[in-house]
């Protein structure tokens, strides 16, 4: 079935059915042929490349969720005509970005609003290569003590492979939003850390990351007047507290944006789904412990007060229809392994929200709750939901906001602070681990 269109429905066509518990699913090595690709490269074939590319992950995401996501096939000049119709409407142009590392090279693919797509080599960045470098970024990253040498010698290392190709492109077509599809072991890459050796690549591009094209809801989402379902808990029988969560959910539902809140016994997916069918909420917030793991898509969960709900169990929360615009997670974290990272790329296709944002690791209570809050305080002017991201992250690095100074957060409940928290009332928030690791999955409009 050939499809295209903004204002489309999910991409999921028919949702995974559930599988036997604890089957590990087998990723096949031969869901995108690298000498096929490169072959197709070679013979300046950008389209027939970017089919095969979106085909063979639209299978490996299949593949791990064990079911078909989606039967529609939207080729290159209709993702063009789309970023196009997209600038139009929202005022942010877009490219999208593949990032496809083979045994010899790292392929990059770029398409842009109406006009043909490029395509450059970067034969220094082989898949060991790129895999070993994208491992001690992240490392480098995830230590809030960690001197800034840690992150930014590989950051910039990866800049000018992944960047450096084609930022003159980017530039002459006056790009402002980067929309990335990656292959294996860059999936979990704190893109927004990235650095050109004066600045970070949040500094230049809101960004988002998605599975596949084919698998994106691409119509700009409406969120003027939207409500917000903001659920968590604060305490759990095996899991460590989040002090920070009873305060975020407040601030989010009575000081940034409408909707209700919901804590701790009240926090099951039976009553989320209840308050959904009683009022259309637009956004659903999750502050609870969430992770992506290796191994088989079982391990992977969102906590609940009363149970855990796994990726391929995420339908039954039935987001869909109404379609949630957005899902947050705001207490996730991602195991740096090949099948974690389809959990967490393939979020905002399973759960049938048009995207998710969620973080790539266990960012600290302050980090967290300044960050929440400052995004949905951004997003209330924001042209897109990216750009609300973006700005959000930007206050932190440029240390404009700390938890005792953060405007959305008033002066009666920072005296409330718990313990845990009050301690870091003053922390400098300006390390990457605070704010890299946020990414938005999925429609970034």
């Amino acid at each position: 079935m050939l499809w295209f269109g903004l204002g489309a429905p999910s991409a999921i066509a028919n949702p995974p059915h559930q599988s036997a518990p604890h089957q590990s699913p087998t990723l096949s090595a031969l869901l995108l042929n690298p000498q096929r690709l490169q072959q197709a490269l070679d013979q300046q074939n950008i389209v027939g490349a970017i089919r095969q590319v979106e085909l063979g992950w639209k299978t490996q995401y299949e593949e791990y969720y064990q079911g078909k996501l989606t039967s529609q096939l939207v080729e290159v000049a209709d993702m063009a005509r789309a970023l196009e119709r997209l600038h139009r409407i929202t005022g942010q142009k877009t490219a999208l970005v593949y990032a496809i590392p083979t045994p010899k090279a790292l392929e990059l693919v770029v398409v842009f609003p109406g006009t043909r797509p490029i395509h450059k080599r970067v034969t220094a960045a082989n898949r060991e290569a790129l895999g070993q470098l994208a491992r001690s970024f992240r490392l480098g990253i995830i230590d809030p003590n960690s001197p800034s040498q840690a992150y930014l010698k590989p950051g910039q290392q990866l800049y000018s492979w992944i960047m450096t190709p084609i930022e003159s492109e980017l530039q002459a077509q006056g790009i402002d939003t980067l929309i990335f599809c990656l292959g294996t072991r860059l999936r979990s890459l704190p893109l927004a850390a990235l650095h050109d050796g004066k600045q970070f690549l949040v500094e230049k591009y809101n960004l988002a990351i998605i599975p596949a094209f084919n698998l994106l809801d691409s119509s700009p989402s409406q969120l003027q007047n939207a409500q917000v379902l903001a659920m968590g808990a604060s305490e759990f029988r095996n899991l460590p507290p989040l002090p920070a969560v009873p305060i975020e959910l407040a601030t989010i539902t009575e000081q940034l944006w409408q909707g209700k809140a919901l804590l701790n016994q009240d926090f099951t997916p039976q009553r989320l789904k209840a308050e959904r069918n009683a009022q259309p909420f637009s956004i659903v917030h999750l502050a609870t412990h969430a992770e992506f793991s290796p191994g088989s898509i079982h391990d992977s969960y969102i906590q609940f007060w009363n149970s855990r709900v796994s990726p391929d169990q995420f339908r039954d929360l039935e987001l869909r229809v109404p379609a949630v615009q957005l899902l947050v997670l705001s207490a996730c974290r991602t195991a740096l392994d090949p099948q974690a990272e389809l959990g967490f790329a393939g979020s905002a296709v399973m759960s049938g929200s048009k995207a998710t944002l969620a973080s790539l690791w266990a960012v600290s209570d302050a980090g967290t709750l300044v960050l929440m809050t400052e995004f949905y305080r951004q997003l209330r002017s924001a042209p897109i939901k990216a750009a609300a991201l973006r700005q959000a992250q930007l206050t932190m690095l440029h240390q404009q906001v700390r938890l005792a100074t953060n405007p959305a957060i008033q002066t009666q409940r920072t005296a409330e602070l718990p313990p845990p928290l009050a301690s870091q009332r003053h922390a400098v928030l300006s390390h990457p681990y605070y704010w890299a690791g946020f990414t938005l999955v999925g429609n970034p409009w």
